[in-house]
Order: structure tokens, then sequence, then C-alpha cells
């Protein structure tokens, strides 16, 4: 099925939408762009239509001072998928349109408000490092469909590659049974914000085959020309009138 799937997207089959209008630049020589559903919001990915265009500011440069900007492995842990764009526009449209998926830009809000993946919500790599019993962490997990309580599945799987990432084998605190598929982005090859969370997740106990890692991030999404989508500003909090 999910060669299937992508496979209509390589070839540009809008899964049941009206063809979508012909552009200069498109994802595919069949693909122009790809429109869903996601949080209640209608959302297009498509790419810039200037073949003249450039990035330019922090996303163009080439080096970083490593530590701590280093170069991650494609295999970010074991089990764990890696993806590319493509993989990342069939589960926008058959995961997140479905509310099966959740695509999770895990960067500090700071970078998240200045432009992220459409259809990603912000869940800060942080997050994922509180205690397991930490109410912000717990309503987080909810939101990816996992529930406190003694998991029934995966287990076999999860303890093996808690034992491959140097864990002693535990039981874990939620149920993972109703887990989401979760794919997990920040700025780039180089950025350690998604390795971690991914990392966080998996010494959890999340189902390794329920996450997927997209490696290239904001600066191979932006490089390739794919938009970007501006959240709404948080509201300002004022200070309390004494």
């Amino acid at each position: 099925m999910k060669k299937i799937l992508l496979t209509s997207l390589l070839l540009g089959s809008s899964l049941g939408a009206a063809p979508a209008p012909a552009k200069d630049v498109n994802i595919t020589e069949y693909l122009p762009e790809v429109t869903f559903f996601a949080q209640g919001k209608k959302y297009t990915i498509e790419r810039v239509q200037d073949p003249e265009h450039e990035l330019s500011g922090g996303f163009a440069k080439t080096s970083r001072k490593c530590p701590p900007f280093c170069v991650h492995p494609m295999q970010i842990a074991p089990g764990v998928n890696t993806v590319a764009e493509l993989e990342l526009l069939e589960f926008a449209k058959n995961k997140l349109e479905k509310g099966n998926g959740v695509l999770v830009d895990a960067r500090t809000p700071s970078w998240y408000q200045k432009g992220t993946i459409p259809g990603s919500i912000n869940i800060p790599f942080t997050v994922f490092d509180l205690r397991e019993t930490d109410p912000e962490l717990v309503k987080t997990l909810e939101l990816l469909g996992v529930r406190k309580g003694q998991s029934v599945n995966y287990a076999d799987m999860e303890h093996r590659a808690m034992d491959e990432l140097g864990e002693a084998k535990r039981a874990f605190p939620y149920d993972f049974s109703r887990a989401k598929d979760v794919l997990l982005f920040c700025n780039g090859p180089w950025c350690d914000q998604s390795p971690r969370a991914i990392r966080a997740l998996v010494k959890l106990g999340y189902p390794t085959n329920k996450i997927y890692y997209y490696r290239g991030g904001m600066q191979v999404w932006l490089l390739l020309g794919f938009n970007a989508y501006v959240p709404d500003a948080p509201p300002v909090k004022t200070a309390e009138k004494r």
C-alpha cells in the first residue's frame, strides 16, 4: 500500500482531488503541488516558481562550529525510519489528513515562528526530556495518541531498541498501543534538536516503527525551493496589574 501511495505522488495523482494548475517548477515531473488538511486548516506544499531563486540568511551557510553543530548519520536510532521530501509529502497526505500521524517541528518556538513545514506543529525537543510524570510531557504524549498505563504492544521491539541504545530493559509507564505515526524534523542534517527528541521518545518506549526522521530539515527543504508556513504569532503575555 505504501508503495502504491508513493507511486501516486510521483506520478502526480492528487488522490481524489482536482488536477492542480500547471507550474514551471513542479515537485516531480507530474506533481505540481500537494494540498492537504491538518489541524482544521488547508495547506499547500509547492516550490518557488523563480528558477533564479537562491537562499539567503542563516540557511545559506555551509559550515557551523562542530561541536555542537555536527553532521548526523542517516539512521538516528535503531528501527527509526529516515525519510526525504517525497516521503514527507506522502506522510502529509496519507497520515496528517486522516489523523493517523503528526508532523513535529522539534525546534524551539523562536525558530518555529520564523517559518516551518506546512502542516507541522511545534513540540520543542526539550519537552521529551522532561520527567516521565511531568504534566507537560504527559499532555504531549496524549496528543500523539499515548496514554498512561502499561503498554501491551511493541514491547519486544522496543526492548531490543533500548538495548542497542545501551539502556536497561524496564517496564514503561505508558500505553503505546494507539500511538500515532510521528515525523520529526529540525533545522538540517547538522541540527541536534529532532535527533534528541527521537532518542528521548525511544527511551520512553515509543514504537520505533512509528517514528520518522526527516534529516534534511528546514535547510534542505528551503534549498529545494519548498514553501514555508509562518504560524500565527502566539498571544503576547502582559504583566498582571497589582
